[in-house]
């Protein structure tokens, strides 16, 4: 991990900014979910791009969104087999 040099105070509701500049750097759109994470010791907050699981059975590894919900290749192509 590295320090970027910016420090940052939480507001009265406990939010912070993310700089402009770091959004940009990495691709992170305004409004764009983020899912929040702490490590083990419970002393670092970390924060990455929300990639929602398939619906079906869980999976992180992508597929295709259906009526809003993401569903994996795999579960696509179990149901292409029953239907």
């Amino acid at each position: 991990m590295k320090t970027t040099g910016i420090v940052r105070k939480l507001d009265d509701l406990g939010r912070i900014v993310i700089p402009k500049e770091t959004r940009e750097q990495l691709y992170i759109a305004i409004k764009e979910p983020l899912e929040i994470f702490l490590d083990e010791e419970n002393t670092t907050i970390i924060l990455k791009k929300y990639t929602p699981g398939c619906v079906l059975c869980g999976d992180m590894g992508g597929g295709k969104m259906i009526s809003g919900k993401n569903v994996c290749f795999n579960c696509l192509e179990l149901a292409k087999r029953e239907f």
